[in-house]
């Protein structure tokens, strides 16, 4: 089963999620890059190299990139990283290959792929749009990589799709075991956290995860990966049937409900 670290050395905010393999004896692993800050495509091309050489460092071989959705802090990176390091795949959705907003995009997955692995492990890839249409997910040895859809107690804005269309990919992505490493494009955790206190103030779960995170936080630690039952627990945009929620703001209807929590997120206040 492939290990799944991050976020990689020197190259926190670079945005694609880079999969390498490294020699020897430990297997292959995939290296996440993941951070909080948006960047430009020419931003981010500048600091392939960043990337490039922390991968040499680590004795590891890029084997491909797989993008989530093509904002630039995600995929802005990848035609320096192919120019440093040489041809390799670059996967992302239909849509995005259809209108070209992938760089160097080489093969196009959905829900209807079939035979894509990872270090033996079958991969599955989920189409979640409504942060962007092109957007998908990655699921893959017990873990999910959800990009801007599904971050780890909260939700990506609303960019692309519509409101009903983001409630159903997060219900996709919901209905993965509960077991299932959740990781998300960026480490917002805190701050989702604190929106989730004003929609249940008496919620212990929410209070003790909000603790753990702002601990983790305080020590230079990422709170990535969290799990699936932690978001069902605390993660009030996949919390439309809990009827805390539902007192909270005077409905019951799930898409009314996520389309005024995501509009409050928005605002910044419940």
């Amino acid at each position: 089963m492939p290990e799944f670290l991050g976020p990689l050395p020197l190259a926190e905010q670079v945005a694609a999620k880079i999969l390498v393999r490294q020699a020897a004896t430990i297997g292959e692993r995939v290296f996440v890059a993941y951070g909080s800050h948006s960047v430009t495509y020419r931003e981010a091309n500048a600091r392939a190299n960043r990337v490039a050489n922390a991968l040499r460092a680590l004795g590891v071989k890029l084997v491909g990139i797989w993008c989530t959705h093509h904002h630039p802090d995600h995929v802005g990176g990848v035609e320096g990283i192919v120019d440093a390091l040489g041809a390799m795949p670059v996967l992302g959705s239909a849509y995005d290959a259809r209108e070209k907003r992938i760089p160097r995009q080489t093969d196009a997955v959905g829900e209807q792929t079939t035979g894509l692995t990872w270090a033996g492990e079958p991969v599955r890839v989920l189409e979640i749009p409504g942060h962007t249409l092109g957007a998908i997910a990655y699921v893959l040895g017990g873990a999910v990589f959800s990009g801007d859809t599904l971050f780890l107690a909260g939700c990506g804005r609303v960019f692309e799709g519509t409101m009903p269309q983001m409630r159903a990919s997060l219900a996709k992505l919901r209905a993965l075991p509960e077991s299932t490493r959740v990781y998300p494009g960026h480490e917002y955790t805190v701050k989702n956290l604190e929106f989730a206190a004003q929609g249940e103030p008496e919620s212990a779960a929410v209070k003790a995860r909000l603790d753990d995170a702002r601990a983790r936080r305080a020590r230079g630690e990422p709170t990535v990966p969290g799990v699936m039952s932690d978001e069902l627990a605390t993660n009030p945009f996949l919390r439309w049937q809990a009827p805390t929620v539902q007192q909270r703001i005077g409905l019951t209807e799930p898409d009314a409900i996520f389309a005024h929590l995501r509009l409050a997120k928005d605002r910044g206040s419940l």
